[in-house]
């Protein structure tokens, strides 16, 4: 039985590059190797992170505006503190936005390197929604926010105007949604959520505003330093990077960015009138919040807990309970997860709540 799998990261991955990776682990490009003991300094895989590199730039519209995408290590968490390092000025501050769990993590290590502003919070209600009305202090040296968090099922959607550089975690949302990306001044992603598996993790940073903190900055944590040596500063993860590819061009050949988007609102638009119409569930996040890569949902009654699980696993759904902060389910509706298995997930909704008016 085919698996409808919600994961929420590491996650689901067009089949295609799944076939295409398992023959590349057998034999890459027919040279014999495996993608997996290739040198990254060979003709082959350098095409391949140049090709990877110079397809994000297209898909996010960002072509000839100044900005540099790099391939690292050490996912979005890593990010949490190359972030500061790299543009927090000495003596300096830098605005956060708390929206979750992932943000709070951000605004831990940014404290570390100086004055660190959180210019709005939800999480006295368990951040249940996006704050709004904010003001991002015009001395700041950059301001911070996360688009999607994925624990509490909220997304941002739309950005401030401000005359400081922004920066953007879109671990979970990146290339799933239109958007100005030139907006932002940094856009940093874990792999695992639209993009590949993990060990990979996706920097676009806009040159310009590099170099100017006045401080000492280690090599391998130096944005400058591995853009110019294009991420090959240390050897790269070249099968996560390689697979990463392959999602690249599996999206542009489905249209790009806006073709994924109507889809990704149709499968949202599915669950989420379900969740409201069905009197057996509620959502947990601000209606106008919601996020359409991951739906939190709660059972009206727990008691009932053990009878649904049965039914959503017997269907050949996985990956669907939600994170403890929240409770519940968490339904994460990823770039590759096709509607049909969303659809699956609300005919067991459906047949959970004729089973329970029997």
């Amino acid at each position: 039985m085919k698996k409808h799998n919600y994961s929420a990261g590491p996650c689901i991955l067009p089949d295609e590059v799944f076939e295409k990776s398992a023959q590349a682990i057998l034999d890459f490009n027919q040279s014999g190797l495996s993608i997996l003991e290739i040198s990254h300094r060979s003709k082959d895989f350098i095409a391949v992170i140049e090709e990877a590199r110079a397809l994000v730039l297209e898909l996010l519209g960002l072509e000839g505006k100044g900005y540099q995408a790099l391939f690292l290590h050490g996912g979005a968490s890593l990010e949490f503190l190359m972030v500061p390092y790299n543009l927090m000025k000495v003596n300096g501050k830098a605005a956060y936005l708390d929206t979750g769990t992932w943000a709070s993590g951000a605004i831990k290590e940014a404290k570390h390197f100086g004055e660190t502003v959180v210019v709005a919070s939800s999480k006295s209600e368990n951040y249940n929604h996006i704050p709004k009305d904010y003001t991002v202090p015009s001395d700041a040296d950059y301001f911070h926010c996360t688009s999607n968090n994925t624990i509490f099922g909220t997304q941002m959607k739309s950005f401030p105007t401000t005359n400081v550089p922004m920066v953007c975690d879109m671990s979970s949302d990146i290339f799933s949604r239109v958007l100005d990306f030139s907006q932002f001044d940094l856009i940093y992603a874990g792999a695992q959520k639209n993009m590949g598996p993990a060990g990979a993790t996706l920097v676009v940073v806009k040159e310009e505003i590099l170099g100017k903190t006045g401080r000492k900055i280690p090599n391998m944590l130096n944005y400058q330093q591995h853009i110019a040596k294009e991420s090959m500063y240390n050897t790269p993860p070249v099968f996560p990077i390689y697979a990463s590819l392959l999602t690249l061009q599996w999206l542009k050949n489905l249209g790009g960015i806006a073709a994924i988007e109507k889809i990704n609102n149709q499968k949202a638009t599915l669950l989420y009138s379900e969740i409201d119409r069905n009197p057996y569930f509620k959502g947990t996040a601000v209606i106008e919040d919601r996020s359409s890569m991951n739906a939190t949902f709660l059972l009206e009654d727990e008691a009932h807990k053990d009878v649904f699980d049965a039914m959503w696993k017997e269907a050949g759904i996985s990956g669907l309970n939600g994170h403890r902060s929240v409770g519940g389910y968490r339904a994460s509706m990823y770039n590759a997860l096709p509607l049909e298995s969303v659809q699956v997930l609300v005919d067991v909704m459906q047949a959970f709540e004729q089973k329970m008016n029997s």
